[in-house]
């Protein structure tokens, strides 16, 4: 019988000739259609192993519904592609990623019995904290891994050990020098309390960066033991595709080794931006280079409007430096703007000086920690700004590592614009041996717990048997600048966007911590807010606190969160007092109301 439509009797027996001829004269035979996205997918996976393949686009053939048919009898599959290899019908899309999977599509590639075996299960390209987890849950599951880890010093030479960004120039020592500021105000405080003491105290810079480089060397030594541990081989070289399943890797002398592994995954992270104007990597640093600066750094101008802007203009002016920030636009890019507002007025009335709405242009004049001198422009006219420091650290954002590492060689995809790699809900890139995890995937949440938690999940999914996916929703964080600021969920400007206003109601307070009562301090200063979905009976969707330890507050609130918390069930809840986190235990007051919310009293 004919397929519907078509008039003329197809010749059957010359179309089932033609197609076995087509199946047994092709290395790899796809009858796809052009427009189908499971047919370009399987022809990404051939492309991507070097592997030719013959595709008949049965949309634009005369006869492709009458081939689809003979096809359909033969091997009982109506849908495309059908893939066949070396003759033998292999299936769909599914099934081709299946058999490359479980390897059995490379066998009927060709004879492999006399081909090399791959050096490695798993090579990951990256030593931070994605890639530690990774290596070292895959290594438990049984596999043969490697990592490789190499550090390219910054244009002032710093750099650093194992653990990546994290541990040694991010989150561990911003998280102790902003601890050394708070201890400064609490020495304030503790007047007030009573505690006496007749001695001017002084914050020593040299003996603060020696104690947390210490602690840091101790996590990058207990790396390399825990690696060691459990067989994983560790390299300190830089990694760089040169053929499918193949990597390069040069050590800090030069010298070159070879590495093939069946599965990879790109963990590299990302480094400062700089800004591209005369003298910025000669004379000023990035946070690459501040954890670790032998000096102190005197005067500093902060670029940048970014976390890790205000977080280390905030704990530098909590040391009792001159600190001042040049901003472009907003703060906290990304972040909930009414409380980045709120961040920076209190970093204002704490000293913090910003220059909004400039952008420097030049720096001049050699010297560490010399005298620099910044010339900026604002972005709003011919205004020009003109003021030297002894230090200019640049904040503007952070670039990731993938353009030198040869993807383009094996295929992988990145974005041109930010150079981040575009993944499935599975952190699977365009080439199917290649994986990727933590700051350098696209659209993705740069934060050291969601990196280890994808690079977990993703060697359980590999080798394991499991399939549970890392989840990037409501990922709760929280900015250390001197007044914290905690946030799960969606900031208000987005929510708005997602839900519309009208179906949103927030609810928010002004809290004092009994802490401050004493001292007197930062009244009305600390504030909570929720957003609530008013169409899924208030389901909370956006949680943000700004005051002390609103990291710790946050991770609580960010299970109920996961949990689907209403704000009925905060109002169920009885709070812990006296305690910051119970003022969203007794949230009355909502923004469309208009009342007052400032407190005056616990």
């Amino acid at each position: 019988m004919p397929p519907p439509g078509q008039t003329q009797l197809p010749d059957w027996d010359g179309l089932k000739l033609r197609v076995r001829t087509l199946i047994a004269s092709h290395r790899v035979m796809i009858f796809s259609k052009s427009y189908c996205p499971y047919c370009n997918k399987v022809k990404e996976l051939f492309r991507s192993m070097h592997v030719e393949y013959y595709a008949l686009e049965l949309d634009v053939t005369p006869d492709g519904p009458s081939i689809q048919q003979v096809l359909a009898e033969l091997t009982n599959q109506r849908t495309v592609p059908n893939v066949f290899v070396n003759g033998t019908h292999v299936g769909g899309c599914d099934s081709t990623y299946q058999a490359y999977q479980d390897g059995s599509l490379q066998k009927l590639l060709g004879d492999n019995k006399d081909a090399e075996p791959y050096d490695y299960d798993l090579i990951i390209i990256g030593g931070g904290s994605g890639g530690l987890a990774c290596s070292k849950e895959a290594a438990a599951l049984g596999k043969k891994v490697m990592v490789l880890d190499y550090v390219v010093p910054t244009p002032l030479g710093t750099s650093w050990g194992l653990g990546g960004t994290c541990v040694n120039v991010g989150c561990i020592p911003k998280k102790l020098m902003h601890q050394a500021a708070l201890l400064g105000q609490a020495l304030q405080d503790s007047r007030k309390y009573g505690w006496q003491y007749e001695e001017q105290v002084k914050h020593n810079w040299g003996v603060m960066v020696e104690a947390v480089q210490n602690y840091i060397g101790s996590l990058n030594w207990g790396y390399r033991v825990s690696l060691r541990e459990k067989s994983v081989t560790y390299l300190n070289s830089y990694g760089e595709f040169i053929e499918p399943h193949k990597i390069k890797a040069t050590n800090r002398k030069g010298q070159v080794t070879y590495h093939t592994a069946e599965t990879f995954v790109l963990a590299t992270g990302e480094r400062p931006r700089y800004l591209g104007i005369p003298g910025d990597k000669e004379y000023c640093i990035t946070s690459d280079d501040l954890f670790s600066l032998p000096y102190c750094p005197g005067k500093t101008l902060v670029v940048g409007a970014s976390y890790v802007a205000l977080e280390c203009a905030g704990f530098l002016a909590g040391l009792g430096l001159d600190v001042t920030v040049m901003v472009r636009s907003i703060l906290l890019r990304g972040f909930d703007q009414e409380m980045a507002e709120r961040v920076g007025a209190h970093m204002e009335t704490h000293g913090v000086k910003f220059i909004r709405k400039f952008v420097p242009v030049e720096q001049l004049e050699e010297g560490m920690p010399g005298r620099l001198k910044v010339i900026a422009k604002s972005t709003e006219g011919q205004e020009i700004f003109e003021e030297e420091y002894n230090t200019v650290l640049i904040a503007v954002g952070r670039d990731a590592c993938t353009r030198n590492i040869g993807l383009e060689t094996i295929g992988v995809k990145i974005n041109e614009k930010n150079g981040k790699v575009p993944v499935n809900d599975e952190e699977q890139t365009n080439v199917p041996y290649v994986y990727a995890i933590g700051d350098i995937l696209d659209g993705k949440l740069e934060l050291t717990p969601v990196a280890i938690q994808a690079g977990k999940l993703l060697a359980r999914r590999l080798y394991g048997g499991s399939s549970t996916k890392c989840d990037y929703i409501n990922v709760p964080t929280t900015v250390f600048t001197p007044l914290e600021y905690g946030s799960c969920g969606l900031a208000e400007e987005r929510a708005i966007e997602e839900y519309g206003k009208q179906n949103l109601e927030v609810y928010h307070s002004l809290f004092w911590p009994l802490e401050w009562t004493v001292p007197g301090r930062d009244n009305n200063t600390c504030y909570a807010k929720i957003i609530c979905s008013k169409q899924d009976n208030n389901r909370v969707i956006g949680f943000h606190v700004l005051g002390p330890n609103a990291g710790e507050i946050t991770q609580g609130f960010a299970a109920a969160i996961k949990c689907g918390l209403t704000k009925e069930l905060l109002d169920e809840t009885i709070g812990i007092h006296p305690t910051c986190g119970e003022v969203f235990t007794t949230m009355d007051i909502t923004k469309s109301s208009g009342q007052d919310i400032s407190q005056r009293g616990c």
